[in-house]
Parts: C-alpha cells; structure tokens; sequence
C-alpha cells in the first residue's frame, strides 16, 4: 500500500527542520539524536524555529529588516489556525505543533519577542531585564519542548529553571561574540561569574523538583546536558573561550541520554 502523501509531506518537513538545526545548532542537533525516535518529530521544527528567530536580528545590518522578520514570526504565531505560511519548510511543522499540542501560543510570541534585544546595541537596562530576557528565550524554549512532549503544568517550574540555567550557560558562552558585534551582553555592575552562580541556583531548584517532570519529558531537557559543568567554569572565572573538553561533551550527553536524569 502507498504510503499516506500527507505523511511523507510531514517527514520531510521535518527532515527539512533537522537539516537545519544540524547545520546552525549542531549542539541541540546532538541532543535531539540523543533522544528517543518518537521524540525527534516534535523537537526538531520546534528548535529550527528558534534558530530562525535566533539568528533574524543577525543576519541584516538593517534595523527594520530585522525587525520584519520578527514580526513576521509573530503573525506566524499569532496566525496559526489560519495554515497560511503551511509551506514553509519551518513555519508549517511549527503550526502543527500548535495545533498538535496545544502550545502556548503567548509563551512563543514572547520567545520571538525577546529576541528584538539582539537588534540593537544597548545593554540590557539592569539585571532584572537580562533575567527577563533568558526567561523568555531559553526557560520558554524548554518548556515548549517539554509540552510537545506531553509535560503537564506541574512540571512547568523545573523544567523552565532547567532552561534557565541552559540559557545562561549559553548566553556567558557567546559573550565573547556578542561583544566582538558591538554588543553590551552583561548589564553595568553584573559580573560572568554572577549570572553563573545563579544559572546554578536555577539549576538546584529544578532538580529538586525532578519528581514533577515525567519520564516521558527528559529528552526535552537534553539541551541542558552541558549546562552545569560550563556555569562551574564561569563561576571559577575560566574561559573564554567557555568550552568544555571534546570527551567529556560526548560522555556528559551520552549519560543523561540513558539515564534520564539531568
């Protein structure tokens, strides 16, 4: 029997999704084959929209262009009932996980509204506001992930202070970058090694409440898997670069894949 051309439309929109986060975030790329083959359909379209919207502020040195394209996401979003942008390698998948999955469609729009900091030049007002900004971005990505994944609301807080704390380990690792752009990545007064020790306070909570996040949902946290051993670099003022060995990479990640804890 002939396979179902919906179907076959649907994996290679996600084949299409996975080749681009391969090739623009090979470290999520990682953790996304790290996780069960049922899981890797709702993570892929999830993680290449937020490389879309990551990388729109960046990929024009015009103001309104960048700040286009992130509207254009956000009518996607807003929009997603209607299927109007269904032939979009990314933003078609990311409307089924929508409908799917019921994804908050605010916590999205706050995602992609967020990320109109990387537009322009100023640092962030205070701390508070890069808090924020971390929130919105790496806490909410996580917490899409885990829903698509079938989290239920009470594992909410764990899994988006693990994504917290993802989010700051990935945020001191690109200060060098942000800073060789232009950019003012840490507020006046705010030290790497404060927003490491945080990151690792994020990541306490989290796990002190590992007993409200399902089994089911750990492949969304497999991002993190670096997480910790970077924030304790930071924290001991090592880096930049913020790397952490090859080998202990691979065995970290590995670990958490068939354990399950983080």
């Amino acid at each position: 029997m002939e396979a179902d051309p919906r179907l076959r439309g649907q994996e290679v929109s996600v084949a299409a999704c996975a080749d681009l986060v391969q090739r623009g975030d090979p470290d999520r790329f990682r953790a996304v084959m790290a996780a069960p083959l049922h899981a890797r359909a709702q993570l892929f379209p999830l993680y290449a929209f937020n490389l879309e919207i990551a990388r729109a502020p960046w990929v024009t040195q015009e103001v309104l262009i960048a700040e286009m394209r992130l509207q254009w996401w956000r009518d996607v979003v807003e929009n997603a009932a209607s299927g109007a942008a269904k032939a979009h390698e990314v933003a078609g998948p990311l409307h089924d996980l929508i409908r799917d999955f019921g994804l908050p469609v605010a916590a999205l729009d706050r995602l992609i509204a967020a990320r109109r900091w990387d537009i322009h030049r100023e640092p962030h007002a205070d701390l508070p506001a890069l808090q924020d900004y971390l929130e919105d971005t790496g806490a909410g990505l996580m917490w899409l992930a885990a829903r698509t994944l079938g989290a239920p609301d009470a594992a909410e807080p764990a899994v988006r202070a693990h994504g917290w704390a993802t989010a700051a380990a990935g945020y001191l690792r690109a200060v060098p970058e942000l800073r060789a752009r232009g950019r003012q990545p840490l507020p006046a007064g705010t030290a790497t090694e404060d927003l490491a020790r945080m990151g690792l306070e994020r990541l306490a909570t989290a796990r002190a409440a590992r007993t409200s996040v399902p089994a089911e949902v750990a492949p969304a946290l497999l991002a993190g898997w670096q997480a910790e051993p970077l924030l304790k670099r930071a924290l001991a003022g090592e880096g930049p670069p913020l790397e952490l060995p090859e080998v202990q990479r691979r065995g970290r990640l590995l670990w958490q894949a068939v354990t399950g804890r983080w």
